[in-house]
Parts: C-alpha cells; sequence; structure tokens
C-alpha cells in the first residue's frame, strides 16, 4: 500500500564539549519532537504504530552517529534512522575542543489509499 506524508518536523542540537555525534543527533530529534503536538491518531482512530517514521540527521562525520540509539529517541512509529554529512563542527582553538552541531529532519508516513485525504479538496 502506498504512503503519504503527513509530518515534517526539523531540529538542531549539540554537543558542545564532548565532541559526541549521537549526543547531538539525539537532541536534534527530540528538539524537532519539541514543535509537534499530533493529535491526529486518537482523532481520527489510527494506531500510531502503522506509523513510519524516516529521521535523517545532518552531521560533520555521519559515521560517528549510533542510529540505534537515536531510533530509540521516537517515541511512536517505526522508525528509521539515517546519518548524512550536513551540520557543523565549531572548532575552539583555545581549549582544543570541537562543538558538534546537529540538524535532524523527522518524517511520518501513514499508509494511504490512492484517494486518501485529510479534508475534502475546495
Amino acid at each position: 500500500m502506498a504512503e503519504k506524508r503527513i509530518i515534517l518536523e526539523m531540529g538542531s542540537g549539540n554537543d558542545l564539549y564532548g565532541g559526541d555525534y549521537t549526543k547531538a543527533a539525539c537532541r536534534a530529534v527530540q528538539d524537532a519532537l519539541h514543535h509537534s503536538s499530533i493529535i491526529l491518531f486518537r482523532s481520527l482512530g489510527y494506531d500510531h504504530r502503522t506509523m513510519r517514521v524516516q529521521v535523517t540527521i545532518g552531521v560533520q562525520e555521519p559515521d560517528k552517529v549510533d542510529t540505534v540509539v537515536v531510533a530509540a529517541e521516537l517515541p511512536r512509529g517505526r522508525a528509521e534512522v539515517t546519518a548524512v554529512f550536513g551540520g557543523l563542527n565549531v572548532h575552539d582553538p583555545e581549549q582544543g575542543t570541537t562543538h558538534v552541531i546537529a540538524t535532524a529532519a523527522v518524517e511520518a508516513f501513514l499508509p494511504a489509499d490512492s484517494d486518501w485525504r485529510l479534508s475534502e479538496p475546495a
């Protein structure tokens, strides 16, 4: 069955002193989630377990993100997490530290028939 995207939220997170890409990614996901209040499931009687949640994390070193840990941040749906090149590293030469900034795009999809829509066309 086809899917339709019903949610797109974005967030950012950081780890200022530990250089931990996973921690920054988890904070970015939490930031994105705090922008949403999704009453769709209760209002329309959908089971949130039917929702597929696709998360894209942007960081300077994607291979350092533990995507399993990031997926555990999601309270609903079936999570799929991918880390890609993006975000920002800010190096502090005086302190010898790198501040890691991650970005997150959280997309949610529900199964839908081809004629499925939330409202009638105008």
